[in-house]
């Protein structure tokens, strides 16, 4: 008997194989769907106006949407099954689970549409391109700036977004090993999952720190997550405590101005935005694209916050 998810793809699959692979009318604008992880953080809508700065540019109409929150994996499946319905020129997939959208992406290979995997990717050599940020990389810095903060010794722990997305998973274990492999007087005591939700997050980290009184540092892997910790140590009323957040938005910058946070990763969500579009574009004629598309990032305080090639990547 064929479960839901197994039933759709089917027959999107069907759809696909019976059609062209993408046919684009001389008089119609190539279109390209980008499915998000969601848009509940103002991440997202610096990625999707990144994507809509490069849709303009050149000349094709995208659209962008993902679920309500980051633990809805069926519904950003069913999402995708709509986009490959209609017979896109290609297609934008930020993948909250890295391996349950592989049958979908088998189908749309099958069909001659391209894949271009942005922020996180997939376990499957199916996309022609990955635009992210280099995750293990930034991950091991904010350990190296925690590692610094807290004198190289102590306890800290993680509140992570989630552990099945490529993003969760890295960020988390670029964390783990550089702490294991640089800084050894430094253990990871806790490591939990907050769904990249404040409230859930906040609950998790009053937790931690009840556990764990003597705890220095804690680490939070995207913007809702680390606005978890922040909340989480003032409900809690532990001072002292070193928070290192990874994404901007408004709540994180006033917490960093504030003092309740060190600093942050930065990624460059507009980047991000953009060249996915653009490598989609790129993709869909034909052209050759680099295989990973590294956006860059960086570590920022109240001291470089304001510095330009910070501030022209953080977002409101």
């Amino acid at each position: 008997m064929l479960n839901r998810r197994t039933f759709v793809s089917t027959i999107v699959g069907l759809a696909l194989v019976a059609s062209a692979p993408f046919a684009l009318a001389d008089d119609k604008k190539m279109y390209i769907p980008l499915i998000s992880k969601g848009f509940q953080h103002q991440f997202w809508q610096a990625v999707k106006s990144g994507a809509d700065q490069a849709a303009e540019e050149f000349g094709v109409d995208i659209t962008f949407e993902g679920p309500d929150n980051e633990t809805m994996v069926d519904r950003q499946i069913d999402m995708l099954s709509a986009g490959l319905a209609k017979k896109p020129a290609a297609i934008g997939f930020a993948a909250l689970d890295s391996q349950a959208a592989i049958p979908l992406l088998k189908q749309a290979k099958k069909a001659g549409i391209p894949i271009v995997a942005f922020d996180s990717g997939v376990e499957s050599d199916i996309p022609v391109s990955t635009a992210t940020t280099n995750n293990v990389a930034a991950a091991a810095l904010a350990a190296d700036k925690m590692s610094e903060l807290i004198g190289g010794k102590g306890k800290v722990a993680i509140v992570a977004h989630d552990q099945t997305s490529r993003t969760g998973i890295d960020r988390r274990d670029g964390f783990m090993n550089r702490m294991k492999e640089k800084h050894p007087g430094i253990e990871v005591v806790s490591v939990q999952y907050g769904a990249g939700d404040q409230l859930q997050s906040t609950e998790i980290s009053k937790s931690i720190l009840t556990a764990y009184p003597d705890l220095k540092g804690m680490f939070g892997t995207n913007e809702g997550s680390a606005i978890g910790v922040v909340n989480g140590a003032r409900e809690s009323a532990r001072k002292g405590l070193i928070i290192i957040g990874y994404d901007s938005g408004a709540a994180q910058k006033k917490a960093i101005m504030d003092g309740l946070m060190a600093g942050a990763i930065t990624q460059n969500p507009v980047g991000i935005g953009y060249e996915t579009v653009k490598a989609a574009v790129m993709s869909a004629r034909g052209e050759k694209v680099e295989l990973l598309i590294d956006t860059g990032f960086y570590y920022y305080d109240a001291k470089t916050i304001n510095d330009p090639k910070i501030a022209a990547v953080l977002y409101d």
